[in-house]
């Protein structure tokens, strides 16, 4: 029997590649139902500059994924001072890391760790698994990807005591998220077309374009986020891992 729910995956993950790759800027940002998923984040990194997080918390936001280092040697320069400034606030945060394809997964857990503590963060931390440079044309094998992916992961899962949350796109889920990782990890996926519903998603950046009051760097914009769940169900969500 057909599978159908991984055709119609398939089909809009190549439709989604192609446009990554050509024509994203012509695309439209999804419409949200806020009564279905009312609660919102956003995420930064030093490219917002100095935040003021009680601004952003007046402005509705619930939660905030902080960007902390970037491969096995890169520490983001407003890592820390988003950490312990959102620290003063309720906005429940994480902080992620963008993974390499072109360095070990040890080491770059190592550089995570080493920067952002157990007590840091109030949600699971986050590997940030998308193209860049020339990968989206240069594409590493699947099993180049899985000798450093899942290194990253399991160091990461040792150390805080829970399965990191994956962030990713369409086209990098599709051709390694899914197949090295199956269903076993809390996914935060990007779709900025439509509500992404033909994946089984914990977190959902609709779109990369938003704007708010309270930040002060050289980037106007800053990404939207919403969890899928209510209120009680994000709570619960973040005591889940805290308890462990």
């Amino acid at each position: 029997m057909i599978d159908k729910k991984k055709t119609i995956v398939l089909a809009l993950g190549a439709v989604m590649t192609a446009a990554a790759v050509g024509v994203s800027a012509l695309l439209s940002t999804a419409v949200v139902n806020r009564k279905r998923y009312p609660v919102f984040g956003v995420d930064v990194s030093n490219y917002q500059g100095e935040v003021d997080w009680e601004r952003l918390g007046e402005q509705g936001v619930q939660f905030a994924f902080i960007k902390a280092t970037e491969g096995s040697g890169h520490v983001d320069e407003s890592a820390r001072r988003n950490i312990e400034s959102s620290a003063q606030t309720d906005i429940k945060r994480s902080c992620y890391h963008f993974f390499s394809f072109d360095s070990s997964g040890h080491t770059q857990a190592q550089n995570f760790i080493s920067v952002v503590g157990r007590d840091d963060i109030d949600l699971p931390p986050v590997v940030d698994i998308e193209y860049y440079g020339d990968k989206a044309f240069s594409k590493p094998t699947r099993g180049e990807a899985e000798e450093v992916l899942l290194p990253l992961l399991d160091e990461l899962e040792l150390y805080y005591g829970t399965k990191p949350l994956i962030y990713t796109t369409m086209p990098v889920y599709l051709r390694y998220v899914k197949p090295i990782c199956g269903d076993g990890y809390p996914l935060w996926i990007r779709c900025k077309q439509t509500e992404p519903d033909f994946v089984d998603w914990t977190f959902w950046q609709y779109d990369d374009h938003g704007e708010l009051d309270g930040y002060y760097g050289d980037e106007k914009y800053i990404d939207f986020n919403v969890f899928c769940g209510s209120s009680d169900e994000f709570e619960d969500f973040a005591a889940d891992w805290r308890s462990r």
